[in-house]
């Protein structure tokens, strides 16, 4: 497989994991383990239900913000976004804005409290906030990763831009720089040692997302999703085995799920996702993800760094 092949089959892996991890965790969303077991036993099948009533194969806020995003950094386009231009922030406010007035099945109240403020004042940010501390920045920001993988600054740039529209803690910050750094990592090849002690180096700089023991938590809170993302996302190097052990955990199972696909689906890349789970998104999901990966890689190019020298 050629350099560009490959990069694109882990890309699309990540986001239809990401899809893949949403549609199954939805089902047990907020549910706890001792319930799963009661209910499902093991809860392994894309089956839609749960508390939203999903159609089997559908998504939740969690997709449907991701491509929100991206159609937002594809709308802006290179230029913008490599002078860090507040218009194309202002592009992504009004995806996320259409996103809502769109009706979704779900939205966190902390996203929408931020889509509300941006519409009343027009700000692109609100002030700090000890209730932004929760994981709805992190869930929707691999496009960003995607757009910005050949230039750390501007994924730096972006991660923050688009998470502080509705999301301004420092731990919300931490998060979303994190698991974007380690994405983009593993994206570009890093083998699990590295990604290990990159995670090291992360929890060195930020000991609350410190993972072992596994506290046990998988709720909304950013720092428990970190954790049980780590936890999960390295416990089981199968992609299947992971996300299976991630969803079985309840909580907040959609988001939890979403992002160990993400950084599961970005490691092994989409040809070796389990096949019955990719047949069960719902095709206009698959679709949209697919046609957002090649345009976002392109975009990529576009923004990569000047090589030193």
């Amino acid at each position: 497989m050629s350099d560009t092949r490959a990069l694109f089959d882990k890309a699309l892996g990540a986001y239809l994991g990401l899809a893949i991890g949403d549609a199954l965790g939805a089902t047990v969303e907020f549910m706890r383990p001792r319930e799963i077991r009661a209910q499902y036993g093991v809860h392994r099948e894309m089956m839609g239900g749960g508390w939203l009533k999903l159609a089997r194969g559908q998504v939740t806020d969690d997709t449907q913000m991701c491509l929100a995003l991206g159609d937002a950094l594809l709308l802006a386009g290179a230029p913008l976004l490599a002078a860090r231009d507040d218009s194309a922030t202002r592009q992504i406010a009004e995806a996320f804005v259409r996103w809502l007035r769109s009706k979704p099945v779900d939205c966190g109240n902390t996203c929408r409290r931020g889509i509300q403020r941006y519409l009343a004042d027009g700000s692109l940010q609100g002030p700090a906030n000890e209730g932004d501390a929760g994981n709805g920045a992190l869930m929707r920001n691999l496009p960003v990763v995607l757009a910005t993988l050949h230039n750390e600054s501007l994924l730096a740039h972006w991660s923050l831009a688009q998470a502080r529209i509705t999301h301004h803690h420092p731990l919300s910050d931490a998060a979303t720089l994190g698991l974007a750094r380690l994405t983009r990592a593993a994206l570009l090849g890093a083998d699990t040692a590295m990604l290990a002690h990159q995670v090291q180096d992360w929890i060195q700089a930020w000991p609350a997302f410190r993972h072992q023991p596994y506290p046990g938590r998988a709720s909304a809170y950013v720092v428990d999703t970190v954790q049980t993302v780590l936890h999960f996302g390295f416990t089981h190097p199968d992609f299947e085995q992971a996300l299976v052990a991630t969803v079985n955990q309840g909580d907040d199972a959609d988001t939890t799920g979403a992002l160990v696909g993400m950084l599961a689906g970005a490691r092994c890349g989409a040809s070796r996702l389990p096949r019955r789970w990719l047949q069960r998104l719902q095709p206009a999901t698959v679709q949209a993800v697919t046609g957002q990966v090649s345009h976002l890689l392109a975009l990529a190019d576009e923004l990569a760094a000047p090589s030193p020298g």
